[in-house]
Formats: structure tokens, sequence, C-alpha cells
């Protein structure tokens, strides 16, 4: 198989090769900028479903405090559509690489400061609402990430492998998960004392070394070749978000509406992890169930792409999308009951088998 696939190698053009080069580096790029962006993105979910109902919130009912937290986790939600229309509207004006780059250090930068926030006890309600600020520049940039990166390793990708390069931003992705869970493991090994003071703010304050190793690979990508063409023949479109509306309006609601599928990682990765908790299910067990299906998602997402290039992307996706949406219901099923290792089954198969 390794003498098939250096002959193979060995007989493409150097243009083909040098293609090949600039897609797999669009791919790393993707990949980490999706880890960075999601370690982010779900380090909230963790804090939020263990944390921040205590601190961020007047002390009274614990569950309305616990709804309150997690209204500041989706305000990113409502944040998202317009960080991907926003971001991409300068992706098309200024470039893909420094629109990426530009995300990073968003993100980065929201996240690091979360973590130096005064809590209620300090700031009383400007500590809550410092908080929504801050989650809501989460939110355009994590919308801003899928898509961009997305476009790019799409853009770079081979004929015939498009689906398979563009992969690796989602695996970024499940990657970003693994490392947030991780993050959290000894937080939640902590005493509530220490974690709830100072320990829940370490995994915000990481997030600095995920960006600058993220921040190095994107700072040395080059521009898609088919944007450097339009823009060296001024063929950029002034308003692109108007002229994607104009010319495919079908395709832009069909893809908004695929796209709410995502809700279903965010369902086991917040409410899960808080619902488990409320049960009775120690939080480092339900990190463990996290890492674990993620870990198997990112192998098994490139896979998947790699079958949508040779059966098609509808076959695949609707598999994805009918099989999760009716795991998610076993899923917090087998919860409620307790059964550890049938809670760690069925998250494996939703993760890394949807």
């Amino acid at each position: 198989m390794t003498n098939i696939a250096a002959g193979a190698q060995a007989q493409a053009t150097p243009e083909e090769q040098r293609r090949l080069k600039r897609a797999k580096k669009a791919a790393l790029a993707a990949f980490l900028g999706g880890a960075l962006e999601y370690y982010d993105f779900f380090i909230y979910a963790t804090a939020a479903s263990l944390v921040f109902s205590k601190i961020f919130f007047p002390a009274g009912d614990p569950t309305v405090a616990l709804i309150a937290s997690f209204a500041t986790f989706g305000v990113a939600y409502v944040a998202r559509p317009f960080g991907a229309v926003v971001f991409g509207h300068l992706g098309d004006k200024i470039g893909r690489k420094n629109t990426l780059v530009l995300t990073l250090v968003l993100m980065g930068s929201a996240t690091f400061l979360i973590g130096a926030l005064p809590d209620f006890s300090l700031a009383g309600y400007w500590a809550p609402a410092l908080l929504v600020v801050l989650r809501l520049l989460q939110g355009l940039s994590a919308g801003a990430e899928t898509a961009g990166a997305s476009a790019l390793s799409t853009e770079e990708a081979p004929e015939g492998r498009r689906g398979f390069f563009a992969s690796f931003a989602m695996s970024g992705i499940s990657a970003g998960i693994v490392l947030a869970s991780l993050a959290f493991l000894p937080v939640a090994a902590m005493s509530e004392a220490d974690r709830l003071a100072w320990g829940w703010r370490i995994p915000f304050w990481l997030s600095l070394v995920v960006l600058i190793v993220a921040y190095l690979v994107r700072r040395s990508l080059e521009e898609p070749e088919v944007f450097e063409e339009k823009h060296d023949h001024g063929e950029l479109v002034k308003l692109p978000f108007a002229k994607m509306f104009q010319t495919h309006p079908a395709q832009f609601f069909q893809v908004a509406l695929m796209s709410f599928e995502t809700v279903t990682n965010t369902f086991m990765q917040s409410f899960g992890l808080a619902y488990a908790v409320s049960v009775g299910v120690p939080a480092s067990t339900m990190l463990w169930v996290s890492i674990l299906g993620n870990v198997l998602a990112v192998a098994s997402q490139p896979l998947m792409a790699r079958w949508s290039d040779s059966l098609g992307r509808r076959p695949i996706f609707i598999g994805g999308v009918l099989g999760s949406g009716a795991m998610i219901f076993v899923y917090f099923w087998v919860i409620s009951t307790g059964n550890i290792p049938m809670i760690f089954l069925t998250s494996t198969l939703i993760t890394a088998g949807t």
C-alpha cells in the first residue's frame, strides 16, 4: 500500500504536488483554528454547567441561577450567524487569511478576559453583563471560524477530495472539545471552594497557548488562488452577502436549516453535563465521556468525509442527522438511569458515529 501511494505521488506533476501541499497546509490551519475556537467555546459550556451559576449571579434559587448561566451560554448562538455573515463578507473583501487571523485573536482575547472577570460579589450586576458581552464576541468569532475555515480548505482542496480536506475544520472542533474537557478534569477534582475562587479561571487562561500555535500557522498561509485571481482582476464583489442572496437564496436557507444539526453536540456538552451531575453522575465521568467520543470523532469525521467524496454528500449527511436525532433521546434517558457504560456507549455512537 505504501509503494502504491508513493508511486501515485511520484506520478503527480509538480503543479499537482504544489496544490496538494497548499491543501494540506490549509487543512492543518483549519484543524488548529477549529481546535482553538472550540476549546474556547466549550470551556464556557463546561463552566456554565459547573461554576457560573454560583459566582456570576445573586444568591437565591440555584435552578434560576443555572438557567441564567445557560442563557449567557446561549447568547453566543444568537451571535454566530452574524459572525458568519460579517466575517464572511470580510473574507471575500480582504482575504481568507487576514479574516481567519482576526477571528483567532477575537476569540482568544474574549476567552482570556472571561477568565479575568470579577464575580458577582465584587462587581454586582456588572459581572454577568460583562460576561454576556464577552460571550457575544465568542459567538461572533465561532460563527466566523466555521464558515471561514471550511471555505478556505474547500477552495484549496484537490478536485474530488473536497469533503475530505474540508472535514479537518470539523475534526478541529472535536479536538477543541477534547482539550476543553481535559482542561476541566483537574478543575472538577478540586474542592468546590478552590474551584469557585480561582480554579475555573485556569482553562480560560490556557487558551493563550493554543492561540499562539494556531496564530503562527495561520500567518504563514497563502490566500486561495481563486481569491487572488479575482483580486488581481478587480472582480471582487462589493457586497458579497447581497450577491449571494440574489443568486443563491434557496441554497442559503437550505444550508442554514441543515446547520441546526449541530445543536445535538451542544445538548450533549452543556445540558448533558448539567443534567448528569444533577442525577448523581460525577462531573469527571462526564468529561471522560466527552473526551472518548470526540477523540474517536477526530478520526471518524475525515473517514466519513472521504465516503462523501465517493458516495455523495446527501446519503452521508442524512444518515448522520437521522442517527444523531434518534440517539440523543436515548442518551438523555441513559443518563437518567446512571448506567455509566451505556452513557459512554451512546455518547460515542452519537459523537463518532453520526
